[in-house]
């Protein structure tokens, strides 16, 4: 599933090939058509923004096109009329600019909403915190971290409403930097510790933003020695989404 890190990154490349440009919109796929994308053709694209792992378009006329990508879902960035990497009718959505064209294929969530609903928008107001935004203070995100205590760090993490943003792999690799056990239920692990965690999810993202996304990792779908201590690293299914956490149980407490 694409992480904040992914969307904020998407966010700028949007930003930079189409916004301030009037686009045309076309929708090769039901899905889009269902979703109102021809709605935006001929419309300008005012800016790109990102919250934890959505996307909100906002186009003049005040309509924001949502997406969320889940799993399986992707948008792509070509030159106007280069050959894409997936089929034509796939496409939910095709935003061409003058010289480039994004085109999205699936996911979960494509939808166009008046702009006035953005913000009282069920879905949207649930989420947590953008942890990958400019204004980002940790204090609330713990709050809502501590909304279960019985809950264990890592699972906690993953849950939406509490902090937007992190996904699998920056749970485990953001527990591992701060060193602290995701299996612990928050309400044994202090605010220094789930700060420190924050801290280290964010600075891990934002790098990822910079350079493209992290190619390599310290425990996230590793086996073998620990990085840090040289002990054997731990995983298994965590949550009632069973998602893999990846440890170290030697160095994280």
């Amino acid at each position: 599933m694409a992480e904040g890190d992914t969307i904020l990154r998407l966010a700028r490349r949007l930003d930079a090939a189409l916004v301030g440009q009037e686009l045309s919109a076309k929708a090769p796929n039901p899905r889009g058509r269902a979703a109102g994308v021809e709605r935006l053709d001929g419309r300008r694209l005012e800016r790109a923004e990102a919250h934890g792992k959505h996307l909100l378009l906002h186009f003049d006329g005040d309509l924001v096109l949502h997406s969320h990508l889940g799993m399986s879902g992707g948008w792509h960035l070509y030159p106007r009329g280069a050959r894409w990497r997936r089929a034509p009718g796939a496409a939910w959505a095709v935003l061409a600019g003058e010289r480039e064209e994004a085109v999205e294929f699936g996911g979960p969530t494509l939808r166009l909403l008046p702009a006035a609903r953005v913000r009282r928008d069920a879905e949207l107001a649930r989420l947590g915190p953008d942890l990958l935004a400019d204004d980002f203070e940790p204090a609330p995100a713990i709050a809502r971290l501590r909304a279960d205590p019985r809950r264990g760090v890592g699972d906690a993490l993953l849950d939406q409403t509490a902090v937007a943003g992190i996904g699998n792999i920056f749970k485990s690799e953001a527990c591992f930097a701060a060193r602290v056990d995701p299996w612990r239920p928050v309400g044994e692990v202090g605010d220094e510790e789930l700060s420190a965690v924050l801290a280290a999810a964010r600075e891990q993202m934002l790098a990822a933003v910079d350079d493209g996304g992290r190619k390599s990792f310290s425990v996230y779908r590793r086996q073998g020695p620990c990085p840090a201590c040289g002990g054997r690293l731990a995983s298994r299914g965590q949550g009632d989404a069973n998602r893999t956490t990846y440890w170290c149980p030697s160095c994280q407490r």
